[in-house]
């Protein structure tokens, strides 16, 4: 085995470790920038279903189809929502990680508010409930809002407590 070849149970470098503790830093920062996304989109959420144009319990669809709901059957709604969070501080953060610097815009924010529409296409379709006229409209242009709110917000927590134009992985 020549010299430079890495030996089986060599010890971490101290390199090794800061950029391990930098990988975790960057995980908090994705999961603080998706809560604060996900309370600025649920705030619209809230307004649009005041307006007749969502229904909260519609959240509750993707925990029937996990099967999670058999775990609390009377709160499916509350399961619903820790999941839409769940995805909300993880996955979508974790996504826009990986491709935001390929998206249109010079920001991170308006990187994260184009991000917010692609989600909106599959979400504007998911979480339809046979909404008509005027409920509908407001779901459409609610939910559209939401998401770009979501996605700008998501950037913007990212471009502040981040730092770096890249990220690390």
């Amino acid at each position: 085995m020549a010299s430079s070849d890495s030996e089986v149970g060599t010890f971490e470098t101290s390199d090794d470790r800061s950029e391990m503790v930098n990988i975790v830093f960057d995980g908090i920062i994705g999961a603080v920038s998706g809560a604060v996304g996900v309370a600025s989109m649920t705030v619209v959420l809230l307004v649009a279903a005041s307006l007749g144009g969502f229904e909260m319990s519609s959240l509750a669809m993707v925990v029937e189809l996990t099967g999670i709901g058999q775990l609390a059957p009377t709160h499916t709604v509350a399961l619903g929502y820790l999941l839409f969070l769940a995805g909300g501080m993880v996955t979508w953060p974790l996504l826009f990680a990986s491709i935001g610097r390929y998206l249109p815009g010079e920001t991170n924010a308006r990187q994260g508010a184009f991000f917010g529409f692609i989600l909106w296409s599959g979400f504007v379709l998911a979480f339809y409930t046979g909404y008509t006229g005027a409920e509908l409209a407001v779901y459409v242009v609610f939910t559209l809002i939401a998401h770009l709110v979501y996605g700008f917000c998501l950037g913007a927590v990212i471009e502040y407590l981040g730092g770096r134009e890249e990220p690390i992985v």
